[in-house]
């Protein structure tokens, strides 16, 4: 009897333990799944699109998207996402089919100024795209700017929300200008042990481009886990889409997506 009464006592000391876990899990799961989050992370995010083509090309793309927040006072944050795509590209996306290249493409940067205490969770602020291509064949040669805002509210287990841009060029030597609209519904939720579901298909809209070749309109979803490795928290994620809608010629019809968060909780 004494036995099983120390066995009880135990398992009642733990439980809050495993509690209080869960809810730490659940909650650093919401704050990788906000983009504005006051919470330094460093996302590799790797875009595998396939069937592109004519002959059913593969385009690799791993976005290194550092987010590193600052306090602009004791009411706003400011939150910087910087985007460094590391492309391998098919020969259809060269002058003439000049075989595959791989390399850096052009950098954008967002800034987003957030209230800290917020009913629904917001920013918005500049975006900037950088010429900053290895190669002319990856990028546009083009400086380009524009407006970005997100929104997003934490109902229970859910994260609902949607980010917005359009950027338009103003200077650089490229033969093509922008004018290139993106959005990103999100759609997120939490189970318990940091699982999650998700869908957060990116839909764009090149404006200088004819019809046919202006929408790129993908359905589809995916899982998620947050987990540790030593001390170090780890939003580990992979998603499939389907783009509905494609550039004729040259669009790809799948995106595989993959995902490592590497997070920095205060």
């Amino acid at each position: 009897m004494k036995m099983i009464l120390k066995t009880l006592s135990l398992v009642a000391l733990l439980l809050p333990v495993v509690t209080f876990a869960e809810k730490s899990a659940e909650a650093l799961a919401k704050a990788a799944q906000n983009p504005i989050a006051n919470m330094i992370s460093l996302p590799l995010q790797n875009n595998t699109n396939l069937n592109i083509g004519p002959n059913d090309e593969t385009q690799n793309i791993l976005n290194v998207q550092p987010v590193w927040p600052f306090e602009l006072n004791e009411d706003w944050n400011v939150i910087t996402r910087t985007i460094i795509p590391v492309t391998s590209q098919p020969d259809i996306f060269t002058p003439a089919n000049d075989g595959r290249i791989n390399g850096i493409g052009d950098v954008s940067f967002s800034a987003f100024i957030s209230p800290k205490v917020s009913d629904i969770t917001w920013g918005v602020g500049p975006i900037f795209l950088l010429p900053t291509a290895s190669n002319d064949a990856l990028g546009s040669d083009k400086w380009a700017a524009g407006i970005s805002a997100v929104a997003l509210a934490m109902p229970g287990k859910w994260v609902v929300g949607g980010l917005i841009s359009n950027i338009w060029s103003f200077a650089g030597s490229g033969t093509a200008d922008i004018n290139l609209f993106t959005l990103q519904p999100f759609i997120n939720y939490n189970f318990e042990g940091g699982w999650y579901a998700t869908t957060a298909p990116i839909i764009t809209a090149n404006w200088e481009a004819d019809t046919d070749h202006r929408w790129t309109v993908p359905l589809g979803g995916g899982v998620g886990k947050i987990f540790k490795i030593g001390q170090q928290p780890i939003n580990a994620q992979l998603s499939l889409y389907n783009n509905v809608v494609t550039p004729d010629d040259f669009g790809a019809q799948w995106q595989v997506r993959a995902q490592i968060q590497f997070l920095f909780p205060k």
